[in-house]
């Protein structure tokens, strides 16, 4: 008698739908977003912290995060701390000290406009556009 077993496999993969901008600047939160407003005329306000369980216990980390949303094309902008109350939200980039994300549609020349203007901000050393698909712990940008 032979006995076969019926195995399914789940596969899924996380939908990284937005664009992500690695910023470096030692400039407090509060501070870097008064210059991007200044600079890109935003008006990033502060949001609940973003906790993440970033050592799979009961405390999570928090780390804070400033949004924008422009109206005309429906798209969210996030400014989040890599450094947070217990660590580091995406702990394989320890140089970057914040990341923009962007949902929703972004216009590439709107998006190649922004990361110019972030980089004449003299406070920041440097803005890149960044896949999110190759960072290890992209989960723990899902919110």
């Amino acid at each position: 008698m032979q006995l076969t077993l019926n195995k399914r496999v789940l596969k899924f993969e996380i939908d990284l739908d937005f664009v992500l901008i690695a910023v470096t600047s030692s400039l407090k939160d509060y501070r870097i977003c008064y210059y991007i407003n200044k600079q890109l005329r935003f008006n990033f306000v502060r949001q609940p912290d973003l906790e993440v369980d970033i050592h799979h216990n009961d405390d999570p980390a928090r780390f804070s995060v400033f949004n924008h949303y422009w109206e005309a094309s429906e798209t969210d902008f996030y400014f989040i701390a890599n450094k947070g109350s217990d660590g580091l939200l995406i702990p394989e980039m320890r140089e970057v000290d914040y990341f923009l994300m962007i949902k929703n549609y972004i216009d590439p020349q709107d998006l190649e406009d922004i990361i110019s203007m972030l980089n004449k901000i003299p406070d920041i050393v440097a803005a890149v556009k960044i896949d999110p698909k190759k960072i290890k712990s992209r989960e723990n940008l899902l919110f």
